[in-house]
């Protein structure tokens, strides 16, 4: 157990931690028909203080549900529609020459872009090109922007949810393996079930219009997310995560022959990290401060499925990445 690990946390808070997710729940419910999984996925995120990126076909409601999510939890929400022309500063913000009335003299002003949220939506991230991708990446790890030699901290929470169109490939630009990195989750998204569609026609063909009440403050997020970190965790469910990672790298003593041979670049130690904070946040949402390996299997595939590089030979043999982690976790137990 770390140092900085308080084994002691008050029975009340975890039920408030347990309680807010609920109310979270039910007001989502209002408005997204089903997709309870990837509901739990984003606020298990937002309370690791990761960022997601959803991947999922057109007219999932992918958007319908991130803009929800944020008017659930009374943040500032942007949305930002990434296309081929735009621009690092249509993000960040820009520097303007702005004239005093009076004296005449002239001076830079910085007007914040989008970015300056509690919860930006990157809609198609993968249609813009590198540079603006980039824009992205301080401000997802360190919680500023830099513009014209000036950094501007930006507002806490921050959180980075990003949609991705898997089919449309032609005048797209695949995120370079560091940004995807800076994603704690990949979650994807698929067709609703045979009741769920049914529903959903219901829902979006009548004229009511349903009624969203904000759940959580920005402080009140802030708080559940320093709870989480607090949440202590043994040495053996380090060792199980670390273990995980560390079998995703086909130069590793320990990998197995599936990642020897259909893998070119495993995940990093910054997946053996959002292993625990999500198994953290997971034990907490049902209500538990012990932290159990199913709460890290529960959210291995988000966590490595875009970490896990694949070669030619898994495309030709048909092996994904979350075929291999599959394997990796059959073959843990085993041990």
């Amino acid at each position: 157990m770390h140092k900085n690990e308080n084994p002691q946390i008050d029975h009340n808070l975890i039920k408030n931690f347990s309680d807010s997710y609920k109310k979270l729940q039910n007001q989502i419910a209002n408005v997204i028909v089903g997709q309870k999984e990837i509901v739990e996925k984003v606020l298990i995120s937002l309370f690791a203080r990761g960022h997601v990126l959803i991947v999922g076909v057109p007219g999932l409601a992918k958007t319908l549900l991130i803009s929800t999510i944020a008017r659930a939890l009374d943040l500032k929400f942007n949305r930002v529609q990434f296309t081929p022309d735009l621009m690092p500063s249509d993000i960040t913000g820009t520097d303007i020459i702005e004239q005093d009335a009076k004296s005449g003299a002239r001076a830079f002003r910085f007007i914040k872009g989008p970015i300056f949220s509690n919860i930006l939506l990157a809609d198609e991230i993968n249609r813009t090109p590198p540079k603006t991708q980039a824009a992205l990446l301080q401000a997802m790890q360190e919680y500023k922007v830099t513009v014209g030699g000036q950094t501007y901290e930006l507002p806490q929470p921050f959180f980075v949810l990003a949609t991705q169109n898997p089919i449309e490939q032609e005048g797209t630009y695949p995120l370079p393996e560091a940004q995807l990195d800076r994603f704690m989750f990949n979650v994807y998204i698929d067709y609703p079930d045979f009741k769920d569609e049914v529903e959903i026609v219901k829902n979006y063909t009548s004229p009511v219009i349903p009624e969203i009440t904000p759940v959580l403050s920005a402080g009140e997020i802030m708080a559940l997310q320093d709870l989480v970190r607090r949440v202590p965790v043994s040495d053996t469910i380090v060792n199980y995560a670390v273990k995980l990672s560390s079998m995703t790298r086909p130069g590793d003593k320990n990998a197995p022959d599936i990642t020897k041979r259909y893998v070119s670049w495993g995940a990093g130690p910054r997946a053996s990290l959002y292993l625990i904070l999500g198994a953290k946040a997971g034990a907490l949402l049902a209500g538990r401060t012990a932290v159990s390996i199913e709460d890290v299997n529960a959210v291995a595939h988000c966590v490595l499925r875009h970490r896990i590089i694949t070669n030619f030979q898994a495309e030709a043999d048909s092996i994904d990445s979350i075929k291999i982690m599959d394997e990796i976790i059959k073959r843990i137990e085993q041990q």
